[in-house]
C-alpha cells in the first residue's frame, strides 16, 4: 500500500472511529497512532523524538508510547515503542505466521487475519504464529532515534 493509500485508510478510519462506528477501545487508538516517514539513511531511519509528542490543550504536552514509521522505502512500517526517553523497540509490522501487516493496539501488534498478537518488544504472546516478531536495534540520541536497518 503506497503513502497517500495509507494516509487515505488512517483518515477514513479516524472519521469511523468519531462518528461511532467501531468499539470505544478503538477510538483511542485512531486518535493516538502517530504515523511518519522519518529519513532514510544509508544504514536506517532517523525519526525526531518530537514525534512521540502531544500537544494537549492549554499546550500541554505529553508523550506517546508507540509511532509507526511508514517509509516508502520499506514494505512494511516499522513500530516504535517508547520506554523511556532513552530506551525504544523498532518491530517491523509483519506476521511472523502468514505475512500480513499487522495492525498496532496501543502496547501490542495484532495480525486481523488469524489473530496472532505480539507485545512491544515483538514476542510471540498469542498463535497461530510460533515466531517472534523482526526486530531492529535503536540508538536514542539528544533529539532523535535512529533506527538501524542492517541486521534484526
Amino acid at each position: 500500500m503506497n503513502m497517500m493509500q495509507r494516509r487515505e485508510f488512517v483518515k477514513q478510519s479516524c472519521v469511523a472511529c468519531l462518528s461511532g462506528t467501531l468499539i470505544p477501545t478503538l477510538l483511542a487508538g485512531c486518535q493516538a497512532t502517530n504515523y511518519t516517514r522519518g529519513i532514510m539513511e544509508p544504514n536506517g531511519l532517523t525519526v525526531s523524538k518530537d514525534e512521540f509528542i502531544v500537544v494537549k490543550k492549554k499546550g500541554r504536552q505529553e508523550r506517546r508510547s508507540f509511532i509507526i514509521v511508514a517509509n516508502e522505502k520499506l514494505q512494511f512500517p516499522i513500530y516504535v515503542y517508547r520506554f523511556s526517553e532513552d530506551e525504544y523497540s523498532a518491530l517491523w509490522m509483519q506476521c511472523s505466521h502468514q505475512g500480513s501487516e499487522l495492525q498496532a493496539a496501543g502496547d501490542h501488534l495484532h495480525c486481523p487475519s488469524h489473530g496472532s498478537e505480539f507485545n512491544n518488544k515483538g514476542i510471540n504472546t498469542q498463535g497461530p504464529a510460533e515466531l517472534n516478531l523482526r526486530t531492529f536495534p535503536v540508538v536514542a540520541s539528544t533529539n532523535n532515534i535512529f533506527i538501524d536497518l542492517r541486521s534484526s
